[in-house]
């Protein structure tokens, strides 16, 4: 069993068959799903999917790409929000230079200390983004010394891998690490304690390697394709793709407090 510990399942994407892909992931062998919002509207559909499943869990937050949107008002609806049972992390929020059309990386900044504090506030991990932000998002966490959280789809070195972990976060990876030109990924999951890495999908992006006639068509990723991102870490690992979906499931539920 797997637990797809980051999947945005609120995408258009589902709309066709999202309940329906949902109850079946269980008997499909995906045991639990995160799905972390990334803007008011998708934070709210991902805390009405985990209270109609109950395999799902949300996470609430502004993702960089829509922190104009994260006013004072905005910030108190979240804080509510995130205090129901089913929430389990505040996020997705981090930092992305990528998208030239993002907010400026010191307005990305001021909300991401926002969302941060409610972290700590709450006693809730945090769902970081990082996308060509490295140096100010390393930062940013040692500003928050007693907040803990995930980067997940990481994207930097070792040694700030390492420095994360020494910190008490996570380390996650989604089908990127199985791509063929794919370098700085394997050499971070061969160099971290396995008890520190969690696995996903991204859905519905990141489709893993390698890929089938029906993901040229459909182009959407799932939870059903996060034993590929299990297998890929095995193998890295020296383990049993059994092994490795057993520890990150277990990771997945020690981070997030699941019973």
């Amino acid at each position: 069993m797997y637990f797809d510990t980051h999947a945005h399942y609120d995408s258009r994407a589902f709309d066709a068959d999202r309940d329906e892909l949902l109850a079946s992931l269980p008997e499909r062998g995906v045991e639990l799903v995160l799905n972390p919002g990334c803007d008011w509207e998708s934070s709210c559909r991902a805390v009405e999917y985990a209270r109609h499943f109950p395999h799902v869990y949300a996470a609430v937050g502004f993702h960089p790409s829509d922190i104009e949107k994260l006013d004072g008002e905005m910030l108190g609806r979240l804080r509510a929000l995130a205090q129901d049972e089913r929430v389990r992390a505040i996020g997705e929020v981090g930092l992305d230079y990528y998208w030239k059309d993002n907010a400026a990386p010191e307005r990305q900044k001021d909300g991401l200390r926002r969302q941060m504090a409610l972290a700590r506030e709450l006693d809730l991990p945090v769902i970081f983004h990082d996308r060509e932000a490295h140096a100010d998002a390393l930062a940013l966490v040692r500003e928050f010394p007693d907040v803990r959280g995930v980067f997940h789809c990481y994207s930097g070195g070792v040694e700030m891998a390492r420095e994360l972990v020494e910190r008490g976060w996570m380390i996650s990876f989604t089908g990127a690490l199985t791509f063929p030109n794919a370098r700085r990924a394997p050499e971070v999951a061969a160099a971290l304690p396995l008890e520190s890495i969690m696995i996903e999908t991204d859905a519905p992006y990141q489709i893993p390697y390698p890929r089938t006639p029906e993901d040229k068509t459909f182009r959407r990723n799932s939870s059903l394709r996060v034993w590929q991102v299990a297998a890929r870490l095995a193998e890295i690992r020296g383990i049993t793709p059994e092994k490795a979906a057993r520890v990150t499931l277990e990771n997945g539920r020690r981070f997030f407090r699941i019973p």
